[in-house]
């Protein structure tokens, strides 16, 4: 009797169970996740960010405890004692090679000091390693945390080379400001960089010698706000080519990385000095063409800015973008983008809260990733001043210096770990697996972005934004893997103060997955 009893209730509670999956699912809140690991797209190389401009004083100046500490945030892989965390595992860092408005003081012309930078090439034409101590307080700790990839950039030729002696235009004529017998000066000036921190055991994998060559650098004498420089077609394609050379004699291995577009459309479309890039430098038959030059990869680089104002706007760009990619067979890289434009407060007026930013910021990743196809994304800015509460749209660690910018203090925002949601456990070298997602009635949620990478063991991420308010459920339905699969760990961030990246309880593969409303969670699958 009492047997009988004991199998009526598991019977009912076994009943109970299976109706609510089912009311779930007729409630569109259950979410079949469909991923074939043989349907593969892209091959991921690195995901980073950028130290421009602060990292100078924040590594030459502040204390120890709080540098470290950022450094900590931005490339750590390990976990503390909870299995949470340390930081976001970056596997690119983006390092700027500076144009020597430091050494110029106020007659640079820059106002605001702390977008000066030192060069390492004094006047008389010796070097000063010296130079950009805080920046290289940064490279140093990429390195020692095991970043993957390196990239020097340069903003504008060293002022020694430049038309007006300035980090800057003056003439508003969308030409470079590097002066016509400089070309090969400048050449070796990136080269020499590349080999004094190769003999540091620093290598930079890539070397990017042209900055948004579409945008206006110019300014009046006294009003700029940073260090730039517009490039025409031909111009990058002459620098392009001086480095290739130089580059070769000295028995450097490092890169060129182009174009670093303002605006992604510049990269198939448009009619200025400065457009139609893909065409211009990897059709064979242009007069422009790189892909023959030895330190020039199948590689184009352009900036996620301005093309997001919508969702039209932003799947149509990277659509056309990854079309044009592939009929000239070259990788699209995203490496720069921060919120400059208004898309991300989304037809609302005020302030954005920091977890709608982090939000919007991880929409934009998604796209560039699944139809942009990118194999690689990076971020400007690391750190920047401002609040940690709204309006995070330009940084990851909002800044609050003290005047002088010798100290300060510091606070994490959402967008870290929006952009940790990839960059830690999407590793170089994974790929991309399409998926497929259906509700019940085998309908899309248009609030589920989410994306699929693997191994070459077939560990499976899962990365998932849910962009509505009402929380949903994942069923993972993982097809042709050469491993049996013992459990799925995994990490959510949503607007709670302590809940960021936050390791979830472990479950098996059978189970169900929470995803709450205004979430992200990255999801490995081992």
């Amino acid at each position: 009797m009492i047997f009988k009893k004991l199998k009526r209730s598991y019977l009912f509670l076994l009943f109970s169970l299976v109706s609510l999956y089912v009311n779930a699912q007729q409630n569109g809140n259950t979410i079949l996740v469909k991923i074939d690991l043989t349907k593969k797209a892209q091959v991921i190389e690195n995901i980073g960010a950028a130290g421009c401009w602060f990292s100078e004083g924040i590594g030459r100046y502040w204390p120890d405890e709080k540098k470290e500490r950022i450094a900590q945030l931005l490339f750590s892989r390990k976990f503390d004692r909870d299995g949470n965390l340390e930081g976001i595992g970056l596997s690119a860092w983006r390092f700027n090679i500076g144009a020597g408005t430091t050494e110029q003081g106020d007659s640079s012309g820059i106002k605001d000091f702390r977008k000066r930078t030192e060069s390492f090439l004094n006047k008389d034409g010796s070097y000063d390693w010296t130079k950009q101590a805080g920046y290289q307080f940064f490279l140093k700790k990429a390195k020692d945390y095991g970043v993957e990839t390196l990239i020097a950039f340069s903003n504008s030729p060293p002022v020694q080379f430049t038309k007006n002696g300035l980090g800057y235009k003056t003439e508003k004529d969308y030409v470079s400001n590097l002066r016509e017998d400089a070309y090969d000066a400048y050449a070796e000036f990136l080269a020499g960089v590349i080999k004094h921190f190769d003999q540091q055991g620093l290598h930079f994998n890539y070397i990017s010698p042209v900055n948004e060559p579409q945008w206006d650098w110019s300014r009046k004498y006294k009003e700029a706000d940073q260090e730039g420089s517009s490039w025409t077609n031909p111009e990058i394609y002459k620098i392009t080519s001086a480095l290739n050379t130089t580059l070769t004699k000295a028995g450097l291995n490092s890169k060129i990385l182009i174009t670093e577009a303002g605006m992604l459309n510049y990269l198939y479309a448009g009619s200025g000095k400065a457009t139609r890039q893909i065409q211009s430098f990897f059709d064979r038959n242009s007069p422009l063409y790189v892909g023959n030059l030895a330190h020039v990869p199948k590689t184009i680089a352009g900036h996620s800015y301005f093309t997001e104002s919508n969702d039209d706007v932003l799947i149509s760009t990277r659509k056309h973008l990854a079309d044009t990619a592939k009929t000239y067979e070259v990788n699209y890289w995203q490496s720069e983008y921060s919120m400059l434009d208004n898309g991300f407060r989304e037809g609302t007026t005020g302030d954005r809260s920091n977890m709608d930013c982090a939000l919007f910021l991880s929409k934009v990743i998604h796209t560039d990733l699944t139809v942009g196809n990118a194999t690689a994304w990076q971020f400007w800015n690391s750190y920047e001043p401002g609040s940690a509460a709204v309006n995070t749209r330009y940084y990851l660690i909002a800044l609050q210096p003290e005047p002088g910018f010798k100290d300060g203090k510091f606070a994490v925002t959402k967008n870290l770990w929006a952009l940790g949601h990839y960059s830690r456990f999407i590793r170089p070298g994974m790929t991309r697996v399409l998926t497929e997602t259906l509700t019940a009635n085998s309908g899309l949620n248009k609030d589920l972005l989410l994306s699929a990478y693997k191994d070459k063991n077939d560990r499976t991420v899962v990365v998932c934004t849910n962009y509505g308010k009402i929380n949903i459920e994942l069923k993972l339905d993982i097809k042709n893997s050469a491993k049996k699969y013992r459990s799925i760990l995994s990490y959510l961030t949503t607007d709670a103060v302590d809940m960021d990246m936050k390791r979830q309880s472990v479950k098996k593969l059978s189970e169900l997955i929470a995803l709450p409303g205004r979430s992200m969670l990255t999801i490995v699958v081992d």
